[in-house]
């Protein structure tokens, strides 16, 4: 099994380790602590050696950050999370503040006088750091930048480095050699006469490498640097206890192997020359800038050269992504059977999800696509817990499911060929008529998003209402992003794109995205239906004057007839809801050998009137 329900929220934590935090502050010369949920290299998943917010506060959520002041505690988290954090943390330490609308910049402006501030650059990006000098800067405070993380100061059995082997990405999925890939990015750099690029991001370096790793749960990074030069061989930072022969042999074709600790040296080097380096401060750490700035080179702060390419799939990335939903989508009809067939009671959250990924395995195994890891742990959630937008079932909170309640599962699987992430709400016996209501609401706003058209340039803030409106009518709304972008075996959750009220990234033809609107009603229950889809290219419409994108819907897999009320779907909807479906089955029939499962899958797809 790659997840594992032990319990690893334990509030009761927290009052110890926040006082050993404080009684550093003398020594440190500050009035407060800083502590992100990003580690070094600024990924939404960190290894367990750097998963220093949740062993300080208790908060186990992949968007956070808490300011540790001399009198008081505050963790600041988004939408997604407003109900787990709740839980997670002991409320007589931490007070609880939106990350989006009072982040710590802002609460700081606000509430503090003279603060000195603590924090680790490594950790936190030059935008934030901005925004926190800002802040401190009209109250009289400043930025102490910390030599070391004080977290790790007063860590006491803190895990090791990660150090698993990594592998080479073929280029029957890859679609480009990585020797291409750097040729591509150096003649960028002549055209913006620039000497070098500092590639921050350990995604970046595994994609333009052709490389993956196994250095955190669920995406195939491993974590490293690269510096790409203009006129000399590449450098890459990787611990070489992840090489061996055949894959130090392949490297060494493309770039001077380094130890990662070596990269601050190499980041110096660079201001000898006084050279012109390419950063993207957006998304490395601002330690990063403040080395080569000091070191005299000068920054430009330009988008990562890998970040739009390996955003806009080539044609193996795109091949290889629906080969691995028409598998993911086997095992999802083989488990989704075999759901149907138990009694409810008979089960619970963590039987769920274990079954689920089991299927995943043995499917992956009998086509010959191997499941290498789940893409983020699965979302197992029945009655009142669905209604936790990013629950996580563990020992404790582990629930029995009941008749006449619905369940929400999500979930993906990392193939090699293509990364997965699947949402389905299921209901179990009567479900009552309201719910039904709302899985319709948001049924037809993810089939408005799989029928929009849309002209060259219209960016994910453009139609993430069109997701919504069903649901603004009826006077509710949900408290994320309709979509994000999705990696190629890679992150689960992959920009610049994304479909949501601030993304401001164009849609581009090869852009592979999800569909995914809700409804959540605290302690009550919770609906997600999600497909992901590519951005198809411009297509010419009858009668029209421009040539408009539109999606294709790359999941396959049946959404639960049982909680759709047709009366409240247009024809057009339901046309659409019934092609997905006679699609579904055409795509997945010929992979289901066994006569009753393909039965169910018959039924689950059958025509709606």
């Amino acid at each position: 099994m790659f997840q594992k329900f032990v319990t690893v929220s334990k509030p009761e934590t927290a009052s110890a380790r926040v006082v050993k935090l404080r009684n550093l502050f003398d020594e440190l010369d500050v009035d407060a602590i800083l502590v992100p949920r990003s580690d070094e290299y600024l990924g939404e998943y960190v290894p367990t050696c750097a998963e220093r917010l949740a062993w300080l506060t208790s908060f186990t959520g992949s968007a956070g950050t808490t300011l540790i002041l001399r009198d008081k505690a505050i963790i600041f988290t988004d939408g997604r999370y407003t109900s787990q954090v709740s839980k997670q943390c002991d409320l007589d330490i931490f007070s609880i503040e939106d990350l989006i609308t009072n982040p710590p910049s802002k609460w700081i402006e606000t509430n503090t006088s003279g603060l000195r501030l603590g924090l680790d650059p490594w950790t936190l990006p030059g935008s934030s750091i901005k925004n926190l000098e800002k802040a401190l800067n009209a109250t009289q405070g400043e930025i102490v930048t910390l030599s070391s993380n004080p977290v790790d100061q007063i860590w006491s059995n803190k895990p090791e480095e990660p150090s698993a082997k990594i592998s080479i990405q073929p280029e029957k999925y890859s679609g480009q050699l990585a020797k291409d890939k750097i040729a591509t990015i150096r003649s960028d750099l002549k055209t913006k006469e620039s000497d070098a690029v500092i590639i921050a991001d350990p995604l970046s370096v595994c994609w333009i490498f052709n490389i993956r790793g196994q250095d955190v749960a669920h995406t195939p990074l491993t974590l490293s640097r690269a510096i790409i030069y203009k006129d000399s061989e590449c450098k890459i930072f990787i611990d070489a206890k992840k090489l061996d022969m055949q894959t130090e042999a392949y490297l060494t074709q493309l770039a001077e192997i380094h130890p990662i600790d070596e990269f601050e040296i190499a980041l110096k080097h660079l201001g000898k020359d006084n050279a012109h380096v390419l950063l993207d401060q957006q998304i490395s750490s601002h330690a990063i800038s403040t080395i080569l700035t000091g070191s005299g080179c000068k920054v430009i702060n330009k988008s990562d050269p890998a970040l739009k390419p390996r955003a806009i799939k080539n044609k193996a990335e795109i091949d290889g992504a629906i080969e691995a939903h028409k598998v993911d989508g086997a095992a999802l009809v083989y488990f989704l059977a075999w759901l149907d067939a138990q009694t409810p009671e008979q089960l619970d959250e963590i039987k769920v999800a274990t079954k689920l990924e089991n299927t995943r395995e043995e499917i992956g195994q009998k086509f010959q696509m191997p499941l290498r890891e789940i893409s983020f742990d699965t979302i197992s959630g029945s009655g009142p817990h669905a209604a936790i937008i990013h629950y996580r079932v563990d020992e404790t909170s582990n629930r029995q499911l009941k008749s006449g309640e619905m369940m929400l599962i999500d979930s993906g699987g990392q193939y090699e060929a293509g990364t997965t992430d699947i949402t389905r709400t299921i209901g179990f016996g009567d479900v009552p008529e309201e719910q039904k209501r709302f899985f319709t609401l948001v049924l037809k706003g993810m089939i408005n998003i799989s029928l929009l058209k849309f002209p060259k340039g219209t960016r994910g803030v453009d139609i993430d209402a069109f997701a919504r409106i069903a649901l603004w009518k009826a006077g509710v709304d949900y408290a994320h992003g309709t979509g994000h972008g999705v990696g190629s075996y890679l992150s689960v959750h992959e920009g610049p794109q994304s479909i949501s009220k601030r993304s401001m990234v164009e849609l581009e033809t090869g852009m592979i995205v999800s569909n995914e609107p809700g409804y959540y009603r605290d302690d009550a229950f919770g609906i997600r239906i999600e497909n992901l889809v590519t951005v198809d290219a411009p297509q010419d419409i009858d009668g029209g004057e421009i040539a408009m994108l539109g999606f294709n819907t790359l999941t396959l897999c049946p959404i639960d007839r049982n909680l759709i009320l047709p009366n409240l779907l247009s024809s057009d909807e339901l046309e659409w809801l019934n092609s997905y479906h006679q699609t579904v089955y055409d795509e997945l029939s010929p992979l289901i050998e066994d006569n009753k499962t393909l039965e169910w899958l018959k039924s689950a797809t059958a025509k709606i009137h």
